[in-house]
């Protein structure tokens, strides 16, 4: 690692990136929150934000894969199906994801009216068709989000949505290799790291001891 990379400092050299910025692990949306969210872009009819949020949600795929994705591997047909598979960009490693009924309306609207271009992107970019919304873009649609139903948007962040049916998974079942496949972690390891359940886990089980 080179000592740009050790020092945070930004390859422009206007400092740290992540200057005045709360870092670290960013939690999972509540079940509430997801609804609130998918509500409220509903009343504001902003068909291209629900599409996009829905399918973040239940794709769990990282930021980086979420704005790259494109009609073909969704909507190969014209209409949105009910289970895609997307190569990782960081592993290489292809995963697969459910699309719920409500996303697959969503994603068939956001894609009513336009010219079906299949290797086209899902997302495009603003200014330019051809090319896909931003990391950066995105990042901030979130925060948009987060912030409309009255959350700290410092404490969320485009990982909270990839967390959000993980977390619950686990929550529910326990069931840690489960949740590695959907993530597409290459190890379990990773993936009680990402979870950050390691302490909940050993409180569960010491009180589950007597001597």
């Amino acid at each position: 690692m080179s000592t740009t990379d050790e020092l945070n400092i930004s390859p422009t050299g206007c400092g740290p990136w992540n200057k005045g910025k709360l870092t670290g692990q960013k939690p999972p949306l509540q079940p509430k929150h997801v609804w609130a969210i998918r509500t409220r872009l509903q009343l504001a009819a902003k068909i291209r934000d629900l599409a996009l949020f829905n399918i973040a949600i239940d794709s769990k795929l990282k930021g980086c894969d979420v704005v790259r994705l494109r009609i073909d591997q969704v909507a190969p047909n014209g209409h949105c199906i009910e289970r895609a598979i997307v190569r990782q960009r960081k592993t290489g490693r292809p995963v697969k994801f459910e699309l719920t009924e409500q996303t697959r309306q969503a994603v068939d609207l956001h894609l009513t009216g336009r010219k079906l271009v299949l290797n086209t992107f899902l997302f495009p970019g603003r200014r330019d068709r051809n090319t896909h919304l931003t990391t950066r873009q995105y990042a901030r649609l979130v925060s948009e989000w987060i912030a409309s139903i009255g959350l700290d948007a410092s404490l969320y962040g485009t990982h909270s949505l990839r967390r959000t049916i993980a977390a619950l998974i686990y929550r529910r079942t326990g069931n840690l290799r489960a949740v590695q496949i959907l993530l597409g972690h290459t190890k379990i390891e990773s993936t009680v790291r990402y979870l950050g359940v390691e302490v909940d886990d050993a409180i569960a089980i010491s009180e589950q001891v007597d001597v």
